[in-house]
Parts: structure tokens; sequence; C-alpha cells
């Protein structure tokens, strides 16, 4: 299709009005914070619009094997053509409208949380190219331009995490995510290499277009070509999704604004790789190597990080910890389907019921932070964090999702990743994932029970947890400066109304479960009932929660949490299973300690020294040469006499 198709220029205003928002704020707009923000929110709500309007007109004519591809051809070569367009299909029009709204309903919430920063034009900037990025990642039909989408994503997330650059924590914390997650993206570029080697061409779509997926497909590439390109850019997921071992930067990203967090851990930069997976799940799936390392990978992932959510006090570590854990949940939902040959519903869905919770949670933490001025649960429980009536009520509802309750929508998703897991010939895999539900169950309403059942000011837990940080705020809490509104209001209207309509997303995609999978897959499978697993599961569940009542919310609980009887485990948690010091300790001794000073040296040594051999010889043969004038007629005749000397002997000799 060409550029006048109407379907791409509806696709191209989703994508370009975002980032004409963030180029007339930053360059016309940025002292005018108001007129900013209708520049934005302008912005932001036509390709909400246009995306919902895309995905009702076509949603009944697309499939996954014959997608809508509008494009133009942007770089051309003899022997690789590389298209900028857009793809559409059920798993991008899907995502384009849950990027869309989430990033809708988040610059809302920020009009009441960023209210009187001095940065609030250009957080509504950096928010613009944000959204740009992630709606072009989502709908791009080719690698090379998704590969793009990705880098401005990550760019894009630098700029919000260390938004409060004069702090140094943000700062660093930024800094960190851009370093961290550039490790995985070398190898995805890499994987980009190998399969413009093998193909040349880097289409997305499936069957019946000569492109990636198709070629897996059609086994036009080997079994060790599809293993090592599909483990290249799972590197480039393990960076965005923040899996082990390089899931470090995302508890440091909750630096950023509150909102920035939400952004970040629903349905946007996190979920990216994800979403990369199931766009290329063909690829994925036509290697079992590959898919058991990422079924390994994802499974560390979420009992490391479920692990020490049930230690932290910070709430957005909390979420942030349980965003990790639920990652490697959709990972190993997309994996068991890929090696049990079933479809990738499962994971998917999980991404789309978590995006809607995960940004509740977020979102409702940001109203306490907002309100308190501290990120501790246990402060805001002194303070009275349950008389918030609209967040208490919401993040219960989000808690309840994120726990996989009956009938809120994370116990639909769950169960269907659950079931992908126990068709596994290992019941291991769905042995762990039931374990790290437990574990989910009870950090999650561990914060929730806090929050609802404060203790009395006699109580000996006190000294040990209501205690403030110096200054007065939590880890990543707002600064004096930036804050401004500690005291004892209500809930803005802006800052509830995000949190109704998640709530409500919450409650009810559980129960489109059937449409959702007969719109992605063309057909909805019938399930048959596996009432152990279904008991394990709810078992699992509701042990994490009771658990967490005895240790956190009843009247005799001592508030030290099971693990407190084994201090040594529950150190290394609070250490975070010592990755942090891991990546000091390899920085410091590989980087630079080896390479660095290899470098270094090869710098100084071969690169300047050759450099200066060339400049020292030079000088040298011009000194040389410089003796041979020396300013005296005499000594310059008898030298021209010695030579027409010595060429008149050369003659006569030669005759």
């Amino acid at each position: 299709m060409g550029s006048c198709d109407p379907i791409f220029l509806s696709c191209f205003l989703i994508v370009a009005l975002p980032l004409l928002s963030f180029a007339v704020i930053m360059i016309f707009t940025w002292r005018r914070h108001k007129l900013s923000l209708s520049i934005s929110l302008t912005c932001s709500t036509i390709p909400l619009i246009l995306a919902w309007s895309l995905f009702y007109k076509l949603h009944n004519a697309v499939t996954l094997a014959k997608p809508i591809i509008t494009q133009v051809n942007w770089l051309v070569s003899d022997a690789v053509i590389v298209p900028f367009g857009f793809l559409l299909d059920p798993v991008s029009l899907l995502m384009l409208c849950i990027v869309a709204t989430i990033a809708w309903l988040i610059q809302i919430y920020s009009i009441g949380y960023m209210e009187g920063d001095p940065g609030f034009a250009r957080f509504y900037a950096d928010l613009s190219l944000f959204g740009m990025s992630m709606l072009s990642l989502v709908s791009a039909s080719g690698m090379l331009q998704l590969f793009i989408s990705w880098e401005l994503v990550g760019l894009a997330s630098y700029l919000l995490i260390g938004f409060w650059y004069e702090k140094f924590s943000a700062s660093e914390a930024g800094k960190k995510a851009f370093v961290v997650t550039r490790f995985g993206d070398i190898g995805f570029f890499m994987g980009l290499v190998f399969l413009t080697f093998f193909m040349k061409d880097l289409n997305i779509p499936g069957l019946g277009i000569f492109d990636i997926n198709g070629a897996a497909l059609t086994h036009k590439l080997s079994e060790a070509q599809v293993t090592l390109c599909a483990l290249l850019i799972f590197c480039g997921v393990a960076g965005k999704s923040a899996q082990f071992p390089i899931h470090v930067w995302l508890p440091d990203a909750m630096e950023g604004p509150t909102p920035v967090s939400a952004l970040l851990h629903s349905a946007t930069m996190v979920a990216a790789g994800i979403y990369l997976i199931t766009r290329l799940f063909p690829l994925f799936a036509a290697s079992a190597t590959a898919m058991s390392v990422v079924l390994v990978i994802s499974t560390i992932t979420l009992l490391l990080s479920s692990t020490i959510g049930m230690v932290a006090k910070d709430i957005k570590q909390v979420w942030a910890y349980s965003t990790v854990s639920q990652l490697g949940f959709m990972a190993m939902g997309l994996s068991a389907a890929a090696l049990g040959g079933s479809t990738l519903f499962a994971g998917y869905y999980h991404l789309t019921t978590h995006a809607a919770f995960k940004a509740l949670l977020f979102l409702c933490a940001g109203v306490f932070i907002h309100h308190f001025g501290t990120n501790d649960f246990f402060v805001m429980s002194k303070d009275g964090g349950r008389k918030l009536m609209i967040p208490m009520v919401t993040v219960t509802i989000g808690a309840l999702a994120l726990a996989g309750i009956f009938p809120f929508a994370g116990f639909f998703s769950k169960e269907a990743i659950m079931a992908q897991l126990w068709h596994l010939p290992n019941k291991l895999w769905v042995g762990l994932g039931l374990f790290g539900a437990f574990l989910t169950a009870y950090y999650t309403f561990r914060v929730i029970f806090v929050m609802l059942f404060p203790r009395k000011d006699d109580n000996p837990v006190w000294k040990e947890y209501y205690v403030r940080e110096p200054g007065g705020h939590g880890h990543g809490a707002h600064d004096d400066d930036h804050d401004g509104h500690n005291g004892n209001h209500g809930v803005p209207w802006v800052m509830a109304f995000p949190l109704i309509v998640l709530a409500a997303f919450a409650c009810v995609l559980g129960f489109m479960q059937t449409g959702l999978e007969k719109f992605l897959l063309g057909e909805s499978h019938p399930h048959e009932m596996n009432y152990l697993l279904l008991v394990l599961a709810v078992g699992s569940a509701l042990s994490g929660i009771g658990l967490a009542w005895l240790d956190w919310g009843s009247p005799a609980a001592k508030w030290q949490g099971f693990i407190r009887k084994v201090p040594v485990l529950e150190n290394f948690f609070i250490q975070k299973w010592y990755m942090d010091h891991f990546w000091r300790w390899f920085l410091n001794t590989v980087i630079y300690g080896t390479f660095s000073r290899i470098f270094t040296y090869n710098d100084r040594r071969v690169v300047d020294g050759g450099v200066d051999a060339v400049a020292f010889s030079t000088i040298g043969s011009g000194r040389l040469l410089s003796f041979l004038q020396t300013a005296f007629v005499q000594l310059n005749l008898l030298f021209m006499v010695l030579v027409l000397a010595g060429v008149g002997l050369y003659l006569l000799m030669g005759r």
C-alpha cells in the first residue's frame, strides 16, 4: 500500500503527533506550562481515538496469518530493501490500544501529581517522546524500524528516570538504566545483523510473505541459524524486560516520578521485550534450545524478584520487583507454549491484564507518596493511609488481580499460563510457577495488610519500621522543592479518575478471555478444565495471602515475616541476591581492570605510539636533510662539482 492509504495516514498520525508535541514543547513552549499541557494532551488524545478506531474497523479483517501491511520503501540497495511502514494484526492492534490508553491516563494523572514542578512542561515533552517511541515500536512492519524505536524508548526512559537530574540518585539511576539495557541491545543488534546476512530481508509478518517469521515456519533458516538469531534477540528482551541477570536497572528506575514508574512498568518499556517475543513467536518457537534457555532464565527471574519483594519497605520497590517477577511469568508462559506446541495466547493475555493492574498499583502508590511525602508504606500506614478511600480500595483491587484471585483479571491470565506449564513433560516448571504465585500473593498482601492495619504507638515494631529516612522521605520520594503537596488534602479528581478506570479494567478483563483469544488466534480453543491444577493454583495464592495475614495483618502479627527465622536468607534477599555487588565486581575487575586496561595500553602504546613514531621519524629525517643546506656558497659549489664529477666518471666507465 502507498503513502496515500488512509490506514497508513492513521498510523502515521498516531506516531507523528506525539513526536510533534515533543518538538513543539521543547523548542517553543517549554516555559508555558498550561500551553504545553494542552499540546501534549491533544497529541495523545488523537492517537488514542485513532488507535481504537483502527481496532474497531479492522478487528474482523486481520489475522496473524494475513495482516494488513501498509508501507513505503525507505532504504533500497541491490541486496536489501528496508521499508518504513506499519503492520496491523491482532498482536499490534491490541498493543496499540493498550499503549495509547495507558499513556493517555498517565498524562491525565500527571496533571495533579506534577502540579507546581518547575520541569512540568519538560516532563510532558518527555512523556510525548516516550509515547511516540512505543507506538512506533508496536506497529513497525520491519525489524530495523522496530530497533530504532526500541532505542528511542531507551532514550526516553533515560530522560524520564533521571527527570529530577539535580538529585544525584536520580541521575545515577537514569544512567544505570541506559547503560545496562545497552548490554542487551548489543546482542539484539547482532541478531539483526545475522538475520540480514541470512535473509536479506527484515520484514516481520507471518505466513505468505518472505520474511522473518515466514522463513522460520517454512524452514528457510536452519535450526542453528534460528537458535543463534533467537538467542541474540533475546539479549535485547532480557535488557528491556529486566530478565536475570541484567534486571538490576529496573528497581533503581523508581527514582523517576511515580507516573513514569507506572508508564515503564505497565504496558510500555518493560513489556516491549515480551511483545518482541510475541511478535517473533514463530522464530523463537522454531528453536527448542532457545526457548529452553528463555524458560530457565525467566523462572530464575520470577523467583529472584519475588523473594526480594518480600523484604522491601519502599512501596514502589515492591511493585517494581513484582513487575520483574510477572515479566518472568509471561516469558515462562510463552516459552512453555513453544515447547509444548501450544499458542502464544496465555503469555500475551497476561501482558494485557498486567498492563491494567500494574499501572493501577503504581498510580495508587503515587497518590500515597504525593500525600505523605514518603515511599515507605510502613510510614504511610502510621500516618493514616487507609483513610484515603479511593486509592485504598483501588490498590486492593490491583493487589487481588496481581495475586490471581477470582474474579479479577490476573486470575484468568495466570491460570492460562499455569495450564501451559502443566503441559510440559517436566512438572518442575509448573511447581516453580505455583511457588512464584505463592510468593507473589504473600508480598502483595504484605503491603495491603500493613496499610490497612497500622500498629499502635506503644507497639515495639514502631522502632524498627516507623522510622523515616534522613530528610523525612523514603527512597525515591519527592524532594521538598518537588512535592509541596504533603498536606492533608484529598485526592484530586485528575488523579482519582485514572485509578477508577484502571480498576474497572482489572475487574472486567478476565471475563473477556474468550473474546480476546478469538481475536488474537482467529478462533477460541475449547479448554478442558483441570481441577487439580485449579485447586493447586488457587490454593497457592490463598496460602500466600493467609501467611501474609498471620505475619502482617492479624492482631497477633509480629510484623517480622516468616523469613526472619532464617537471618542469613533474609539478609541475602535484602542484599538483592548480591547482584548489584556482582555487577560492581564485574565492572571493576573485568571491564575496568581488564578490557579498559588493555584498550588504554593499546591506545597509548600502539595508536599514540604509532602516530608519535611517524612524527619523530619525520622530525629526524628533516634534521638529517637540513645538513645539506648550510648557506655557504663555497660548500654548495663544491657539492655541485663533486656530483657532476661523479656523473661524468659514471658515464666514462659505462663506455
